[in-house]
């Protein structure tokens, strides 16, 4: 196990924006620790924050690999799927996503990046099925509350024309 100060220092180093520094640092740790999962999620997350995203993918893929579990999980399968997105990979992030979704059903952020990606293959319907119950389910606007049951029976009804 790496000691948890080298760690800890990974991340304080790129919670803070010194990011080059925590990079360096990360990767070091990647060599000397090979097989913990929370070296390879942190080096993705800083490729990630420094807009590195190909480079990103091999480390939560590894993360994901070692087995990584808990908040690091979720956070290594949201940043794949994201990435894969933004690098124009649909399927691959619509896939990851859609794992994440499974295996945390109870996890809202999913379901909006999921919807972001099945707007990129054009399924807006179903983009904006999701995201108009996402709203309607976790917004504290009084208004938007008030028609929460209107909103979430047409959420799926976007195409639908009553006559």
């Amino acid at each position: 196990m790496i000691p948890l100060n080298e760690l800890s220092r990974a991340v304080q180093l790129r919670e803070t924006g010194r990011w080059e520094e925590a990079r360096a640092l990360l990767l070091e740790l990647s060599i000397k620790m090979p097989e913990d999962p929370s070296v390879w999620y942190q080096c993705a997350w800083v490729h990630d924050v420094m807009e590195l995203e190909r480079e990103a993918v091999p480390f939560y893929e590894k993360a994901l690999e070692l087995g990584i579990s808990g908040g690091e999980r979720q956070g290594a399968l949201l940043g794949l799927g994201s990435t894969f997105r933004t690098l124009g990979w649909y399927e691959r992030s619509k896939a990851v996503l859609e794992q994440a979704i499974a295996e945390f059903p109870e996890r809202r952020e999913f379901q909006v990046f999921y919807a972001m990606v099945l707007y990129n293959l054009k399924e807006h319907g179903r983009a904006m099925e999701i995201l108009l119950k996402q709203l309607a389910e976790t917004s504290r606007d009084t208004d938007i509350q008030s028609y929460k049951k209107a909103i979430l029976f047409y959420s799926d009804k976007l195409e639908r024309v009553w006559e």
